[in-house]
């Protein structure tokens, strides 16, 4: 099992969603309303004045087999909307209850 994190604009939650249930990953936990900054090219997202956006995330532990097809979709997004910005990161699972 792997843990994968996905953090994005929240101007995508939409299409992050839709990319799940594309793929029958309906296990999920959503943070909404969250700030943040991209390590790259990435502005600030900190619902102010200055910066107004904010990013949304979802959390999703789903079968080894998933990730890369997942991942592919992701980036194939990521691609799209390259300036809105989106993340993921995999981490293992080592148990769970």
């Amino acid at each position: 099992m792997k843990a994968v994190f996905i953090s994005y604009n929240q101007s995508l939650t939409e299409m992050v969603q839709l990319t799940l249930d594309n793929l029958a990953i309906k296990g999920y936990t959503q943070w909404t309303d969250i700030k943040g900054c991209g390590t790259d090219k990435g502005e600030p997202h900190e619902g102010s004045h200055t910066w107004p956006e904010l990013n949304n995330a979802h959390l999703t532990i789903i079968e080894d087999e998933k990730v890369t097809r997942l991942l592919e979709r992701l980036n194939a997004l990521n691609t799209e909307v390259e300036k809105q910005g989106l993340r993921a990161f995999v981490w293992n699972i080592e148990n769970t209850i």
